[in-house]
């Protein structure tokens, strides 16, 4: 049985088995930092019984007024324990938080486009495109012209103080916007 709990500074040192995943954004220390101390309820490890990581979430509470809401950062879970429900159970609880704690209208996170698999276990958790935003993604120095850059679709889930809806849209993938236009 494995234990749900807060992400402490110390388990940076034993989470190389998560971050090596290709689809996993690696940070540096002064970010995680920043999480751990401004949103420590939105940031938690799934552990296993024999102390191994098998994976985390980072969450932020952001925006203004009727645009408040929760961020999912990053989500990752190693291989080896995929297709149990992890990543289901750390998105609860941040959502959770999101929505009682932090009276956010909705939670959000981005993806990239490519990721077939996370899209669908997002929508799968109830999540819809709200945009896609060009060249989100992109690293210095790669692929043609310099860059390697790739979409991502912003994706977002209504929480129960969006009562209208307004965090969501039935055309999303068809809105495209800069990378300068995403506050």
């Amino acid at each position: 049985m494995s234990v749900l709990r807060p992400f402490k500074a110390t388990d940076m040192f034993k989470f190389n088995n998560v971050n090596l995943d290709i689809w996993t954004e690696t940070y540096g220390i002064g970010f995680y930092m920043t999480y751990l101390s401004r949103w420590p309820d939105l940031c938690c490890v799934q552990e296993a019984p024999s102390g191994r990581t098998m994976g985390y979430i980072l969450g932020k509470a952001e925006g203004e007024h009727a645009d408040w809401h929760g961020h999912v950062t990053a989500l990752t879970v190693a291989p080896e324990y995929r297709r149990l429900g992890l990543a289901r159970k750390m998105m609860h609880l941040l959502e959770t938080v999101s929505d009682e704690v932090y009276k956010g209208f909705y939670v959000d996170l981005y993806v990239r486009c490519a990721n077939h698999l996370a899209i669908d276990m997002y929508e799968g958790m109830g999540y819809s495109v709200f945009r896609r935003v060009r060249e989100y993604y992109g690293t210095l120095g790669i692929g043609k012209g310099g860059r390697d850059e790739e979409d991502a679709f912003d994706m977002r889930k209504p929480m129960s103080k969006d009562v209208h809806k307004r965090s969501i849209r039935a055309n999303g993938r068809d809105m495209i916007v800069s990378p300068q236009e995403v506050s």
